[in-house]
């Protein structure tokens, strides 16, 4: 799995980095199979003004399937880390349980009709 990380109004810490990628390897834990490549956009919309601004999108590009994408806004960074990381991990879960669900109920010989006249 392929990690990029990318910040808009601050600089990228080792500690924020690693948060990110502990985060992420944490709830990415049972699709390291089917992903990709990770996308993590982090951003501080109002600067030192404060308030709700602290942004986490998230891209997961999966294998074989359209990719997920969860954004989460917070006042704190590492609370909008969690959130959104904990939210991709989620969603991969119901998107993975979906495709068993078809694969279950879809038939395994196709019916064999008559020709058609």
């Amino acid at each position: 799995m392929k990690l990029q990380v990318f910040t808009q109004g601050f600089d990228l810490t080792d500690g924020l980095s690693a948060h990110v990628e502990r985060r992420l390897a944490f709830s990415l834990s049972h699709a390291e199979n089917d992903v990709s490549r990770v996308v993590v956009r982090l951003s501080d919309l109002n600067g030192p003004r404060g308030g709700i601004d602290k942004c986490c999108g998230i891209e997961v590009q999966l294998k074989n399937a359209p990719p997920l994408v969860v954004k989460d806004g917070q006042s704190a960074l590492y609370v909008a880390i969690d959130r959104a990381a904990e939210r991709v991990g989620r969603a991969f879960l119901r998107r993975l349980a979906r495709r068993q669900a078809v694969a279950l109920h879809a038939p395994r010989h196709p019916r064999i009709l008559g020709p058609l006249a």
